[in-house]
Order: structure tokens, then C-alpha cells, then sequence
């Protein structure tokens, strides 16, 4: 099994995990994640330079890697010897490799999920009985399971579908540099979400824990027919 995150090697959810994890019979655990914080890097990855792979060493003496590449990263060079978390799940499943993403919500509630008090005692365990449930009885295929973890004592857990986020970013420019290229920030209030029965945030909003399966199949099926009744022959003849 492989344990990653987007949050760094020495980020206490991965620790939580990975303690948890540890305790389980039958299951070989590998641990690569960034050696520092690679939060909204998606699915990218790294073309352009070399990866550099260190071992780690932790407290009680388990070992791990550490890399200055991004969580997608983790997973392909763990494969040989792009929010990061699903990402790095959604690359677990190209691969053919049932995936589990797991995020707690900080003390400070809302859509925090990168600064504040993070208390890992209800998702770690869990992370371990899904693990050992998914040994036994995987998921379809390129599904993965996608958890969030509400701040404080949760209400209950439920299986949900994703919600929709709501963003109010604004790009103010920062500055210009001496060949005129221009620097801009992206900023904006905290984002909220759509209130709708049965989504992930909408649950944890309430204090449950939402399960939402995820398939990596992003095709628009439905939308397969309507394109067929479109004359694609007509448009090339006429861009010739």
C-alpha cells in the first residue's frame, strides 16, 4: 500500500495515517509524499528537471521518502520502484490501484482544510477500516472513495455526492519586472458552497462525515448523443 499527501512528509494527518495504517495485518506500507507543502498543485507534474528522492527517517524508526516533486509525482515514482489529495488518488487509480482520499476540516471549520488545529484522532482510524474493508471488497473499477472529516466530535457519517464550491476571487496586479512582464495575485473571500441535501460539503458542514465515491471517467455520457446528431462532417468540409 502507498500512503501520500499534499500537505509534506512531515505534515501530522500523514503521521496519523501512517501510524494507523501501520497496525494493519497483511498490509506493506510505502510512504512517499513532498518533503514541504504542494497544496492546489492538482495533477501536475514534474517535466522539466529532475526529481530528487530522499529517505526520511521517522520517530519510531519507520522510514519513508520525501520529494521535492508534487503528489502526483509520489505516486508515479512509487509505481516504478497531476485539491493534491484526490489528485494524487485519481493517479492511484490510472493506475489500477484502489485509492482512498482522506481530508480533515481544521478547528476553524468552513472550508478550512489548510490552516488551524487539526485533531486526527476519528480519520486515522478510519482510513485504517476502510483500507482493511478494501482488501476484501474493492470498489468499481477507477472508482475512488473520496472522505471528509468535519472538525470536532462527528454527527454521524453518510454517503454523499459531490457539492459545488463557490469562489470570489478577484486578480489584483502586484507588480511588473524590468522586461515588462506583469505579476498578479489571486485572492478572494473564503469560499462558500450550495447548500443542497446529500453533497460532501453540505454534510460536513453539519458535522458528518461525507463518503463520496469518485470515478475518474469524466465523460459527459449523456451528452454522447447530442454531439452524434451534430454534422462534424459539415463543419470540416466547411473549415477546408
Amino acid at each position: 500500500m502507498l500512503l501520500t499527501n499534499d500537505d509534506g512528509i512531515s505534515a501530522p494527518g500523514l503521521q496519523a495515517a501512517r501510524r494507523s495504517l501501520r497496525e494493519l495485518d497483511g498490509v506493506e506500507l510505502d510512504v512517499i509524499a513532498p518533503d514541504s507543502n504542494r497544496s492546489a498543485t492538482a495533477r501536475s507534474i514534474t517535466t522539466r528537471s529532475p526529481l530528487t528522492v530522499e529517505e526520511v527517517e521517522f520517530e519510531d524508526g519507520d522510514l519513508g521518502y520525501a520529494t521535492d516533486g508534487t503528489p502526483v509525482d509520489c505516486v508515479r515514482f512509487a509505481d516504478i520502484t497531476y485539491s493534491g489529495t484526490v489528485a494524487a488518488a485519481f493517479e492511484g487509480i490510472v493506475l489500477g490501484i484502489p485509492a482512498v482520499a482522506i481530508s480533515q476540516q481544521s478547528s476553524g471549520g468552513g472550508m478550512g482544510y489548510v490552516s488551524g488545529r487539526f485533531d486526527f484522532g476519528v480519520a486515522a482510524p478510519l482510513l485504517a477500516e476502510l483500507v482493511r474493508r478494501l482488501t476484501g471488497e474493492s470498489m468499481p473499477e477507477a472508482t475512488l472513495i473520496n472522505v471528509n472529516i468535519p472538525a470536532g466530535e462527528p454527527q454521524g457519517i453518510e454517503v454523499t455526492k459531490l457539492g459545488k464550491r463557490i469562489y470570489n476571487d478577484e486578480l489584483k496586479l502586484v507588480g511588473e519586472d524590468s522586461d515588462r512582464r506583469r505579476r498578479y495575485e489571486i485572492y478572494g473571500w473564503k469560499p462558500g458552497y450550495e447548500e443542497i441535501d446529500g453533497t460532501d460539503l453540505y454534510a460536513v458542514a453539519r458535522g458528518r462525515i461525507s463518503v463520496t465515491p469518485i470515478h475518474f471517467d469524466l465523460t459527459d455520457h449523456g451528452g454522447l448523443d447530442r454531439l452524434r446528431g451534430w454534422d462534424f462532417e459539415e463543419m470540416l468540409a466547411a473549415g477546408a
